[in-house]
C-alpha cells in the first residue's frame, strides 16, 4: 500500500492569515495543500480563485492539490494550472466531455484528479482510471466545511481499491469530508492513501498541526 499522505484543507484556516497558515502546515509536515474552489453554482458556496492561489503559492514549496467544484469546468482548467495548481481535480458532472478535460489537464503537465460526490456512481469514471492520477471520494456533500463524515462512501473506496489492485493500476485514492481521528483508520483500511482534513488539523489539540497530522497518519 502507498504511504499515507495528508492534504490539509485551507477551508478551515484563518483566511486573514492564509500565507502564515500555509507556512504552519508545511512546517507541521503536510504532504500537500488542499484548496477547495467553489463557484456558488456547482456547489452552494463561494471560496477562492486563481489570484489567491497564485499569491499563496509563493509561500509554499509543497504541492497544491486543487479541487475544482465549478461548472462548466473545462474552460477554467488552464487558468488554475497557470495559478500554480499541481494537481487539478474535477467532477465528471461538471464537464461536457470528461476525456477531453483529462487530456487538457495532462497537456498542461499537471496531475489529473477526478472527484465523486457521495451520490455519484463509480461507473462515471471506471473507463478513465488508467488515464488519471487520483480519485477523490467525497465523504460529505461538497459545499461547506465542518460536515459529518458519511461512512457509507467507504464501500466505494473499497470497490475502487479492488479495481486498482486487480488491474495493477497506480492512482491515488483521496478522501475528503469530516475526516477525523475517529474515522481515519477506517478510511485507510478501505484503501484511501490521501486524507483531506480541515477542522481536525487546525482546531484539535489546541491547533497543534504537527501532532494532528501525525495522528491522522496513525503514527
Amino acid at each position: 500500500m502507498k504511504k499515507i499522505q495528508i492534504s490539509p484543507s485551507i477551508l478551515s484556516a484563518d483566511f486573514s492569515q492564509l500565507g502564515n497558515e500555509i507556512k504552519r502546515l508545511e512546517e507541521g509536515g503536510a504532504d500537500m495543500i488542499h484548496v477547495d474552489v467553489m463557484d456558488g453554482h456547482f456547489v452552494p458556496n463561494l471560496t477562492i480563485g486563481p489570484p489567491v492561489i497564485k499569491a499563496l503559492k509563493k509561500h509554499c514549496s509543497i504541492k497544491f492539490d486543487v479541487h475544482l467544484m465549478i461548472s462548466p469546468v473545462h474552460k477554467y482548467i488552464e487558468v488554475y494550472a497557470d495559478a500554480g495548481a499541481d494537481i487539478i481535480t474535477i467532477h465528471p458532472e461538471a464537464t461536457e466531455n470528461l476525456g477531453e478535460s483529462i487530456l487538457k489537464i495532462k497537456s498542461l503537465n499537471k496531475k489529473v484528479g477526478v472527484s465523486l460526490n457521495p451520490d455519484s456512481k463509480l461507473n462515471l469514471i471506471t473507463n478513465y482510471l488508467e488515464k488519471i492520477d487520483l480519485v477523490l471520494i467525497m465523504s460529505v456533500n461538497p459545499g461547506f466545511g465542518g460536515q459529518k463524515f458519511m461512512p457509507e462512501v467507504l464501500s466505494k473506496v473499497r470497490q475502487l481499491n479492488e479495481i486498482k489492485s486487480n488491474k495493477n493500476m497506480n492512482f491515488d485514492i483521496e478522501i475528503d469530508g469530516g475526516i477525523n481521528f475517529d474515522n481515519c483508520q477506517s478510511a485507510i483500511e478501505a484503501g484511501a492513501n490521501i486524507l483531506v482534513s480541515g477542522t481536525t488539523i487546525f482546531k484539535s489539540n489546541n491547533g497543534d498541526i504537527k501532532k494532528n497530522i501525525n495522528l491522522l497518519k496513525l503514527k
